[in-house]
């Protein structure tokens, strides 16, 4: 039996928290729904992930309101995709005046942010309610530059004071996407790591940098936080359960890039690839949110990577719709 295409058949709306993390950071999570990350300083306000609608953007900023009245300045993009970009335009009427990005995620912007937008609004019509309160793309109006990590070079960071609290802002290495990006808040130990970390829920590798992405893990556990604010999933508290967090998340991209090295090894179609992965990935992750969603995009990625292709192809609507009827039809 076909599948309904990617998240269109999932409706039902999911029970929002917003819990303190410590006494500057906040995490606003949705049962598997995109995460948002909030730090309120003295001073200012940042928010990691803007929400995928202004429209949608306005509960987070209601919750916001119950705690602070500050300006709720800073916007970032953890990386492009649209689900946590396109409601940024909401937090200019709050004080928003400056939108942080790395240079990848510019970059891929520029390149793809268009298609990306009505593929993922195809994807998610739950999550892109109002879609016509989006004004159109999300640019950055901060870009960091910097090297990649992993590779030994150093990368450039941002440090952002919102008075009583400073947040660091870096590229730790690719993973998720190519630019992805973090919120760091050292002297507390929190850290936001947008769609490089999730827990219990789908890792959507599509875009990903499936070699590298373990070791971009690594270099995020070096910081030793006691929370996480992981992409999707449940926010994460005390050390051990951040290590755990890390933990699914390499688990999930390693285990998905064997079964894609194994099939592009054996000349398999990508409808043999798909059933060659679910051997493995089924009997650990397919109770989990969004499985069935992510895996026919993961593994057509996975097998693209495998097979050479390192700059992931894009995404269109119509690429959408051939891929789920060949691997979910």
């Amino acid at each position: 039996m076909s599948k309904a295409f990617a998240s269109q058949s999932d409706l039902a709306d999911k029970a929002i928290t917003f819990e303190q993390l410590s006494a500057h950071c906040w995490a606003y999570t949705a049962e598997g729904d995109p995460n948002s990350g909030v730090i309120i300083g003295e001073q200012f306000i940042m928010v990691s992930d803007a929400t995928a609608t202004p429209a949608m953007a306005q509960d987070l900023i209601a919750r916001i309101r119950t705690v602070s009245d500050k300006p709720i300045k800073y916007v970032l993009l953890t990386h492009y995709h649209a689900v946590r970009v396109l409601g940024a335009s909401a937090y200019r009427a709050e004080g928003a005046t400056e939108v942080i990005a790395s240079q990848g995620t510019y970059e891929l912007i520029v390149e793809r942010g268009a298609q990306d937008m009505q593929s993922e609004m195809e994807r998610f019509p739950r999550l892109f309610r109002n879609a016509e309160s989006v004004p159109g793309l999300t640019w950055p109006t901060m870009v960091i530059a910097g090297g990649d990590p992993t590779r030994g070079e150093v990368p450039g960071r941002l440090v952002i004071d919102l008075g009583g609290v400073k947040v660091q802002i870096w590229h730790p290495g690719p993973g998720h996407t190519r630019g992805d990006t973090i919120a760091w808040v050292e002297e507390e130990k929190v850290l936001f790591s947008g769609d490089l970390v999730e827990y219990e829920a789908g890792v959507y590798t599509g875009d990903a940098q499936l070699a590298e992405w373990p070791a971009t893990l690594e270099v995020l556990r070096v910081l030793k936080a006691e929370a996480i604010v992981p992409g999707r999933g449940e926010a994460m508290k005390g050390a051990a359960n951040v290590n755990k967090a890390l933990d699914y998340t390499k688990r999930w991209v390693e285990m998905l890039f064997a079964a894609g090295k194994e099939a592009a090894a054996a000349n398999m179609s990508l409808k043999a690839a798909m059933d060659h992965t679910r051997q493995s990935m089924d009997p650990v992750f397919g109770h989990v949110f969004i499985y069935e969603h992510c895996l026919p995009f993961d593994v057509s990625r996975a097998f693209d990577e495998a097979s050479g292709i390192k700059h992931p192809r894009i995404w269109t609507a119509a690429r959408d719709q051939e891929m789920w009827a060949a691997l979910q039809g």
